[in-house]
């Protein structure tokens, strides 16, 4: 399937540049490895961070470390010990805002524009604006031609596997394209940086 393909060395190039253009760091990766040792060079110790709900965090063990590690303050732990019921605004503006988010994205294009869908959202407002450092561990078959493909990537492709995996881990029918955000370009220097990995990792 076209949706697991790692793209030429020369589309990946052209669209780290763009990328760049575009206000967002990149570091290209060679392996799921390499990528985790980055994604963990760029967190400062004792960093407020959040590890957003992500496939390829899991897969490259970078979730694990972040909740585990005492070299971390970790916000989903923290969420975790809180009572939704007579804490939940409190919870919904800690969620929204860690100092640091580290995720991935659904589709990248190679003008350099990046796209992530949602069910809940609640990934969405550190991504766009409420943290002050983000970091996305993306592998490179999500390198699409353009938005169009994007948004057409997301729905023929990621949403059936991410609603596989919602019934498997939450027990609910699915997941659905509630949500969906595009950036085209980040006015705050260095707050958003790409860890592109030269491997498939993620849907």
């Amino acid at each position: 399937m076209h949706y697991q393909t790692i793209p030429s060395q020369e589309i990946i190039e052209k669209t780290a540049k763009a990328l760049q253009a575009n206000g967002i760091a990149v570091v290209i990766a060679e392996n799921r490895a390499e990528a985790k040792k980055k994604a963990l060079e760029l967190l400062p110790q004792n960093a407020e961070v959040m590890n957003m709900t992500s496939v390829t965090l899991d897969t490259i063990g970078v979730a694990k470390i972040i909740n585990e590690s005492p070299e971390y303050n970790s916000v989903r732990n923290k969420l975790m010990a809180m009572k939704r019921e007579t804490q939940g605004v409190e919870m919904q503006k800690l969620g929204a805002a860690p100092e640091w988010a580290v995720g991935s994205v659904h589709a990248v294009t190679e003008d350099g524009h990046v796209l992530i869908a949602s069910n809940s959202g609640s990934q969405l407002p550190g991504y766009v604006y409420g943290s002050a450092h983000v970091i996305w561990v993306v592998g490179a078959q999500k390198i699409v031609k353009d938005t169009d493909s994007g948004i057409k990537r997301i729905y023929d492709y990621t949403l059936p596997l991410e609603s596989e995996r919602a019934h498997k881990a939450y027990g609910v029918p699915g997941s659905a394209v509630n949500k969906l955000v595009i950036i085209n370009k980040e006015v705050t220097p260095n707050r958003l940086t790409m860890i592109l990995v030269k491997e498939v990792l993620g849907f």
